[in-house]
């Protein structure tokens, strides 16, 4: 039996006859059933001859056919399904697992060797935020923070090579759509405005707001974006406004990590959504540190859900939340629970807390720091034997959905695609710096010849290619460097060189300090000065 995910009183979810099975794994002729718990089952659906699943199934509800012992089933106990996966959904999210975590371990080498300035990631958050990704429908928003991006990666928000231009803070808006390079990595955000300034419609989209670097302050924005379904609820005059919202259906997902759910913005933006009755989602992502706190010295009683338990609603017409602590590991309950929440939240306004617990965090909280450094042995063992993706990959063996040389295979290839994805982000980023550094370089060596100031003019360049990772910024430096030492001397090459760091100023002014603000027809940019 999967571990049990309170609360069990839910509204009914389409439902499948099945005959009721004498032990948690039944197998039937054709297909084959897991049963979570107490009628709240996850059903993967198998054809042992084809292993792929029948195309004739609705995309509700499913009905059997099957027959055991030449008798078909009839008069079968009927049980609530939330959702049903095929074994190569499965499989995909089992390889967006393996993929994400393995663009954080390059990402932190990529700081290591640096490339990047900085780096944070969601590794050990993956499985739950695959199952989070099937509970979130266009029109929705998330107010999350740095450790989502396999949320965003199975929604479609951001794509490896995104993930990859971020981190090296590349300028290029479609390298980086979410900042343009100008926000801290693992910071996401979709456009909300068309080029011309134009609201796009967001019924239409997988919405993100985006994120700020302060811990917690994501909090607060959930409580407007839930509010706001409330509005379009039940405002008359907000009806007409079917590009932001349909009637109030979406859905305010919230993620944030254990150590500040002890900020006061957690503490208010839950008692206000609970008053509100705001359909949130808030996801706590609770791998028991807070960098190198753990969670006793943070947080009474050490336990979130005990501490949290008094906002749960005592009926179905009470106010309150609904309050599920579910396993990080535990792929079919973490389905389960967060399509539970979401679609009570969805339909009824019932805001949800979802206390995601026993994740890991295999390198620590950033580049910054080394999480051996403050977890004992016996505590990096355990990361290691519950590691969410070694979990994940134990469970689809056991239920045959793949073999361990096939999930070897496809490790493998997933790990050669994301390096590939890395070299050409780097290049995408790098190769045009490189060009512009090798153009200053001629230029020095030509200024040089003939100057007073050949031996300080070398210098600036040597001092440039021992870099060890070039930058526009360190390019700049070189120019600047240059036409201060030959200020009275004019040559065409320092005029070339001028002319060059001008273009340049203009380009940058271009890539770095556009579109602060809207700059469509309606900017107030636009407005006549007074």
């Amino acid at each position: 039996m999967m571990p049990r995910t309170a609360p069990w009183d839910i509204s009914p979810a389409p439902e499948i006859p099945l005959a009721p099975p004498p032990h948690p794994h039944h197998i039937f002729k054709n297909y084959f059933f897991h049963e979570v718990t107490n009628g709240a089952s996850l059903v993967i659906l198998k054809n042992p001859e084809s292993g792929i699943y029948p195309d004739r199934m609705s995309a509700n509800i499913i009905t059997m056919e099957t027959r055991s012992d030449n008798m078909a089933v009839k008069n079968a106990k009927t049980i609530n399904v939330g959702i049903k996966l095929t074994p190569e959904e499965i499989i995909r999210d089992y390889r967006l697992c393996v993929k994400s975590r393995h663009a954080s371990i390059l990402g932190r080498m990529e700081v290591m060797k640096g490339r990047a300035k900085f780096g944070i990631f969601g590794d050990g958050k993956e499985v739950a935020q695959v199952a989070m990704a099937k509970a979130f429908r266009k029109g929705d928003f998330r107010a999350g923070y740095y450790r989502d991006q396999t949320l965003m990666l199975a929604l479609g928000v951001i794509d490896f090579y995104n993930f990859f231009a971020q981190l090296y803070a590349d300028p290029d808006i479609n390298h980086d759509p979410a900042s343009a390079g100008r926000q801290m990595n693992n910071h996401f955000a979709n456009r909300l405005l068309d080029e011309n300034g134009n609201w796009k419609a967001q019924t239409d989209m997988y919405n993100t707001a985006a994120d700020l670097s302060p811990t917690g302050s994501q909090m607060p924005k959930l409580v407007g974006l839930a509010q706001a379904s409330v509005l379009y609820r039940n405002v008359p005059e907000l009806k007409d406004f079917q590009q932001f919202s349909r009637n109030g259906n979406e859905v305010a997902f919230g993620t944030i990590g254990n150590a500040s759910c002890a900020e006061g913005m957690f503490w208010e933006a839950v008692n206000a959504i609970g008053v509100l009755q705001a359909p949130a989602v808030i996801a706590i992502w609770d791998d028991e540190y807070g960098i190198s706190v753990p969670n006793k010295y943070q947080i009474t009683k050490g336990n979130l859900s005990e501490v949290l338990s008094g906002f749960q609603r005592e009926g179905k017409k009470s106010p309150g939340y609904d309050i599920y602590q579910v396993k990080g590991w535990d792929y079919p309950a973490l389905i389960r629970t967060f399509v539970k929440a979401a679609e009570t939240a969805r339909k009824q306004h019932i805001p949800a807390i979802v206390h995601v617990v026993e994740l890991t965090q295999p390198q620590g909280h950033s580049t910054s720091g080394s999480h051996e450094r403050y977890k004992s042995k016996e505590r990096l063992e355990w990361e290691k034997e519950m590691d969410g993706i070694r979990k994940f990959r134990e469970w689809i063996i056991a239920q045959g959905i793949a073999t361990a040389e096939e999930l070897d295979a496809w490790e493998e290839e997933d790990k050669q695609e994301i390096l590939r994805i890395r070299d050409e982000a780097w290049e995408a980023f790098h190769g045009p710096i490189r060009q512009e550094m090798n153009t200053v370089l001629q230029l020095i060596d030509t200024m040089s010849q003939g100057s007073a100031q050949r031996a300080a003019l070398q210098n600036v360049k040597q001092n440039l290619l021992r870099q060890p990772v070039v930058l526009r910024h360190n390019v700049f430096s070189a120019v600047e460097q240059a036409l201060i030492l030959t200020r009275n001397e004019n040559t065409p090459a320092r005029q070339q060189l001028l002319q060059r760091k001008q273009e340049n100023s203009r380009v940058n002014h271009r890539r770095y300090d556009r579109h602060l603000y809207s700059e469509g027809n309606d900017s107030a940019l636009n407005v006549p000065e007074v």
